[in-house]
């Protein structure tokens, strides 16, 4: 697996992507940096990564979208596939190159604090725990994007859905917002939701036995909950969108609170993610 993390490392910077994002990031911060804390001479530096994150939404395509899709668009996925490796390793040295890519980038800005030190006092553990949640909420959005990546052979349109997709995350609370909350409407999403999932298995498995199962025990389980505690579909919806919510869990961190279950949630998210990416590589290595 190092070896693998070591060339996505070298790819990373003997194209063009790794520069880019870089430079996009380190332009970003420094900007924000002058504007926010040095023009206003304000020691509050997590203002600076708090504003950069919809920026790093819009680069974040950038730094995943070739991760697996080049590998298929040029038949190279075949000798990963076919390698001792497992696809467990194949998909954490993917990732791990990526992330290690924004962790040397957030490495760099930390610059920025440093000088911010020096004309007054600023408070260390907040700036500390405002890069640990923006690295955590990195990791996340590149779990996104391999996971997309995995699905197409073209880096145009992995980057374009996973822009999509994490701009969908940007706006995700104001669509929760907007959304029904009434028993009808929770009722008719758990049940589009056990078909999801189901569906999910089909594609990754082609065992219509696992589905049927998925399917049976979804519905027997909606039933039930319908039986014993209906008010549990009121604003069902909202509820299991939340959880794609991933700024809401920043905001801790980023007003200084530095809390551990925002940590397990980007550490799941990234996880569950990273999992769809491995059955993914598995369906393709056994069709």
């Amino acid at each position: 697996m190092l070896a693998l993390i070591k060339k996505e490392l070298l790819t990373y910077f003997k194209s063009m992507t790794g520069y880019i994002f870089m430079a996009s990031m380190l332009f970003f911060v420094g900007l924000f940096f002058v504007l926010l804390n040095l023009m206003q001479m304000d020691p509050q530096y997590n203002s600076v990564l708090s504003n950069i994150t919809f920026v790093f939404m819009l680069v974040v395509p950038i730094l995943t979208m070739r991760l697996l899709a080049e590998e298929a668009k040029q038949k190279t996925d075949q000798l990963l596939l076919t390698s001792p490796i497992s696809l467990t390793k194949i998909v954490m040295g993917k990732y791990i190159g990526a992330v290690s890519v924004l962790l040397i980038t957030l490495a760099i800005t930390f610059i920025y604090p440093i000088i911010l030190s020096t004309m007054g006092t600023i408070n260390w553990g907040e700036i500390i725990g405002g890069y640990i949640g923006f690295f955590l909420l990195g990791c996340a959005l590149i779990s996104v994007g391999l996971f997309i990546s995995s699905t197409t052979d073209n880096q145009v349109i992995a980057a374009v859905v996973t822009f999509t997709a994490l701009l969908l995350i940007w706006f995700i609370d104001a669509i929760i917002s907007s959304l029904p909350a009434d028993m009808i409407s929770g009722l008719a999403f758990a049940v589009l939701l056990v078909v999801a999932v189901a569906f999910i298995f089909y594609m990754a498995t082609k065992n219509w036995y696992v589905t049927s199962g998925i399917l049976i025990v979804g519905i027997a389980a909606i039933a039930a909950a319908y039986y014993f505690n209906p008010s549990f579909y009121y604003g069902l919806i909202g509820r299991v969108l939340s959880w794609f919510s991933l700024l809401s869990r920043y905001q801790d961190f980023s007003l200084g609170i530095f809390s551990i279950s925002p940590i397990i949630y980007y550490i799941t998210f990234s996880g569950f993610f990273m999992y769809l990416t491995t059955r993914m590589l598995e369906k393709k290595r056994w069709s």
